[in-house]
């Protein structure tokens, strides 16, 4: 006796299962998206935008910090701070992607103006590189103060650079001699060609979190970032590791060479930085 395949609407009603679950899912995926746009452009609209601080500590002298990072904040329509995680990728390709990087970018170039011994990256994606208003931002407020330039680092993540990997090398040339610095971000994740990496030559790269959490007792993300940072010693760029949150941890990356640490175990983002929390301190006393 042969295999009952059964009947062909038995055989079928998977299938359309199948489509229908499929169809649940992408609309699922677009209501989702629809409303982080709408989110986005409301906090735009309203001006709802701001960056929270995390510091950068250097990894020989754990309690000092090297320089901080500037992170995109948006508020919902509750008040609630919303971190980029949420909708960075909703949005990164669109133009809501680009007036974020702009009201990032005057942000941090604002709090450069502000604090005359602050060190600040913020992050942008290389589809911003030919956008005019953000260039325009740029220059402004690298003509206000000569020494912003020296204290502003551009974050660009790996998989974006490998986008347009000739214009970012170019777009880093002009923007290195007046006193800008470079990092790669979220190095690892991506899929970097090692023949655009040695034209980029960047100035720090940032170890994906992947390899960082944990690493302490994972001895293959040890060999991952030892390779890691003898590239970057090849070619003179600092390293820092993202993700760090534990004392084990922390202590296995500066013994691996890592130049400096980033993470939970420092401090988290804080749209409430230091030096703004001394300078309130100073106005009530």
């Amino acid at each position: 006796m042969g295999q009952d395949h059964g009947t062909e609407a038995e055989v079928a009603k998977p299938a359309a299962d199948e489509h229908a679950a499929r169809n649940a899912l992408d609309h699922a995926v677009k209501t989702r998206d629809a409303s982080v746009m709408d989110m986005v452009r409301r906090s735009i609209q309203h001006r709802q935008v701001m960056l929270a601080f995390q510091p950068v500590m250097q990894a020989q002298t754990q309690g000092r910090v090297a320089f901080y990072e500037g992170l995109i904040r948006v508020l919902d329509e509750t008040g609630r701070i919303i971190p980029a995680t949420d909708f960075i990728d909703t949005v990164e390709d669109t133009e809501y992607g680009r007036m974020l990087d702009c009201i990032a970018l005057e942000k941090g170039l604002a709090e450069l103006g502000r604090v005359p011994g602050l060190r600040l990256s913020i992050n942008m994606s290389a589809r911003s590189i030919g956008y005019k208003k953000w260039m325009r931002t740029l220059h402004r407020g690298l003509d206000q103060d000569p020494t912003i330039a020296e204290r502003l680092i551009l974050e660009i993540t790996e998989s974006s650079a490998m986008l347009v990997p000739e214009l970012v090398v170019s777009f880093m040339d002009d923007l290195q001699r007046r006193g800008i610095s470079f990092a790669i971000d979220d190095f690892g994740a991506g899929y970097t060609a090692l023949r655009h990496f040695k034209d980029f030559r960047f100035d720090v790269l940032k170890i994906d979190g992947q390899f960082c959490q944990g690493i302490a007792t994972d001895p293959d993300n040890q060999v991952l970032v030892g390779a890691m940072v003898k590239i970057a010693e090849q070619f003179d760029m600092f390293t820092v590791a993202e993700m760090v949150e534990s004392h084990e941890d922390a202590d296995c990356l500066a013994a691996l060479g890592i130049d400096c640490l980033q993470g939970y175990l420092f401090a988290a983002p804080s749209v409430r930085p230091p030096w703004r929390r001394e300078d309130a301190a100073r106005r009530v006393g």
